[in-house]
């Protein structure tokens, strides 16, 4: 699918909160270890440290597996990652795609999901899209793992027909669910294709 921009950009609220991931860099244990130093206070246990870099290193990775165009981690100072979010473009959507057709593939998704799947079509600044709530596990496979909550906006961009955008906010502490659902549209809202 050929596009005609260069580069996603998102407003994030309150930057300092947030964590903008590398995705160029070639050497990323490097990249985690310097943020993890920056990141956290200087009086910090060293195992603090490891923990820190290992799981921004986690989400770098995962990143890098969507082909995210962008993606951030809301991480307050000295506080551990809360939320992450990605754009990611999606591939092999016929040209006349629609917000009626992405809903229709997002309700034959098998899941599992837990609770009520929220559908919603919403117009945005870049185009229509779909808006999806759920609460999914991360290893659906397994016994273990954690339920995570997250709101994604499948976005068509008006000015690039044949593009989707896939903008997503992940979290696993359901006291938040409320202050991230709304900060998700936030993000959705602001997002520019340049």
């Amino acid at each position: 699918m050929a596009t005609d921009w260069s580069e996603c950009r998102v407003e994030l609220p309150a930057p300092h909160n947030w964590l903008v991931l590398d995705l160029r860099t070639e050497d990323p244990e490097t990249w985690a270890r310097e943020i993890a130093d920056e990141h956290l206070a200087g009086d910090s246990r060293p195992e603090l440290y490891d923990a820190f870099a290992t799981d921004i290193l986690w989400y770098w990775g995962a990143a890098r597996r969507q082909n995210a165009l962008c993606a951030s981690l809301l991480t307050p100072p000295d506080a551990p990652v809360l939320a992450s979010y990605t754009v990611r473009e999606i591939r092999g959507l016929p040209e006349t795609a629609t917000v009626a057709s992405l809903r229709a593939e997002v309700g034959e998704a098998e899941g599992p999901f837990f609770g009520t799947q929220l559908l919603e079509e919403v117009d945005l600044p870049l185009g229509p899209a779909l808006r999806v709530q759920r609460m999914e596990p991360t290893a659906p496979e397994s016994s273990s793992g954690e339920i995570v909550e997250g709101v994604a906006h499948y976005v068509l961009p008006t000015r690039f027909p044949g593009t989707a955008l896939e903008c997503r906010l992940l979290w696993s502490s359901p006291g938040l669910g409320e202050a991230l659902a709304k900060m998700a549209d936030e993000l959705a809202e602001s997002l520019r294709l340049t």
